[in-house]
């Protein structure tokens, strides 16, 4: 786990230039291939004190990702200016260079998935709250249901998984 730990607010584009930016992006990319994780650094916004969050930081980089840890002065902030709304909220907000957000104790498999085919309009992953169970949030054997949700830029969101059991994940 990449230990960088920082005070620093993201600063905010105009859509405009972040719509280029990703734009370039995906023209620049070789046409048949998707992006390795390999080459994914995930900026992770969190609470100087959170454990679940690195435990959840700690799942993603045994996946192959990497993370680079903030602890900003007010993570509220952060994920209103990221376009987060208060409903989606948990403890922690991971981001990638290509501005894609995974809010919350998401499973590596399913953020995988969105990335190698991210649907049209979106914002990104969320899944509210701590459920009990995910990745990070391990007590024993309990284990809590629970959605991910997929964000639209629009503000809007739908169901992208449904999580029943510690095998879904």
């Amino acid at each position: 786990m990449n230990s960088n730990c920082e005070t620093r607010m993201p600063r905010k584009l105009p859509k405009q230039l972040a719509t280029v930016t990703a734009l370039t992006v995906w023209l620049l990319a070789p046409p048949a291939l998707t992006q390795s994780i390999d080459d994914i650094t995930l900026n992770v916004y969190k609470e100087v004190t959170c454990a679940c969050c690195v435990g959840w930081i700690e799942h993603m980089d045994e996946h192959g990702y990497q993370s680079t840890i903030i602890h900003p002065t007010d993570l509220n902030r952060v994920k209103l200016d990221l376009g987060l709304r208060p409903r989606f909220h948990s403890c922690h907000t991971a981001v990638t260079a290509s501005g894609y957000i995974f809010e919350g104790h998401i499973p590596e498999k399913y953020i995988d998935k969105f990335l190698a085919n991210p649907p049209e309009n979106a914002l990104g992953l969320a899944v509210p709250g701590m459920p009990i169970g995910g990745p990070g949030m391990e007590i024993g054997d309990q284990f809590t249901p629970y959605q991910i949700l997929l964000l639209h830029q629009d503000g809007s969101a739908r169901v992208y998984a449904e999580i029943n059991s510690k095998a879904d994940q």
